[in-house]
C-alpha cells in the first residue's frame, strides 16, 4: 500500500528505493496518478486516431496489464472529461500552435488535452505537476521533440488557467517570470 499518500491530490513519487539498474521513471516507481495519466493517454489516442467512443475504449483499457495499479477515478476524469470537452480543449490549445491541429501528433494532442483538463478541472493537482507529468508522457510515448511542444503550449496556457498559482510560483522563484 505504498501508493497511498497523505492527501488525495498528492502526486509525489513513493519513497521506496528502486532496484539496482532500474532507471527513474520506470513503471515500478510511478504513482497511481501517473499510471492513470498513462492509461488515459493511450485511451485518448484511440479517441483521436480511431474515432472510438470513450466508453468502448474504457472497457478495453481496464483489461490492460497494470491498470489495477492506476488511480481509476483520475483515469475516468481524464478519459471522459477530455473526450467530452475535446472541442473546448482544442480551442484553448489552438492559439498557441504554429500549425494546424491536424499536424499535431495524436500523442502530443492527448498529452496537451490531459494537461489543459487537469489545469481547468483538477485543482488538487498543482499546475507544475500537471505540466511535468504531461511532458514526461510526451517524452515516453511521443516523437523526439514532442515534449518541447507540449511544454511550450501548457506553459503558455498555465497563466490563463491558473493565474494565482502561477503568479505565486513566479514570486517564489519556482516558475519563469
Amino acid at each position: 500500500m505504498s501508493e497511498q499518500h497523505a492527501s488525495p491530490g498528492d502526486d509525489a513519487q513513493p519513497s521506496s528505493t528502486k532496484p539496482a539498474g532500474r532507471k527513474p521513471g520506470k513503471s515500478a516507481s510511478k504513482s497511481a496518478r501517473s499510471r492513470a495519466r498513462e492509461f488515459a493517454l493511450q485511451a485518448l489516442y484511440q479517441v483521436i486516431v480511431g474515432k472510438n467512443e470513450a466508453a468502448d475504449i474504457d472497457v478495453f483499457t481496464r483489461d490492460l496489464s497494470g491498470f489495477h495499479k492506476a488511480d481509476s477515478a483520475h483515469y475516468d476524469a481524464l478519459l471522459y472529461g477530455c473526450a467530452e470537452q475535446a472541442l473546448e480543449l482544442d480551442k484553448l490549445i489552438l492559439p498557441l500552435l504554429d500549425r494546424s491541429m491536424a499536424e499535431i501528433s495524436p500523442i502530443e494532442r492527448a498529452a496537451m488535452w490531459i494537461g489543459v483538463f487537469e489545469m481547468k478541472h483538477c485543482l488538487d493537482v498543482p499546475w507544475r505537476v500537471s505540466l511535468n507529468e504531461c511532458i514526461e508522457l510526451a517524452k515516453e510515448f511521443g516523437g523526439t521533440d514532442g515534449h518541447k511542444y507540449v511544454n511550450a503550449v501548457l506553459e503558455g496556457l498555465a497563466p490563463q488557467l491558473r493565474p494565482h498559482e502561477v503568479q505565486a510560483d513566479r514570486q517564489a522563484g519556482r516558475a519563469r517570470a
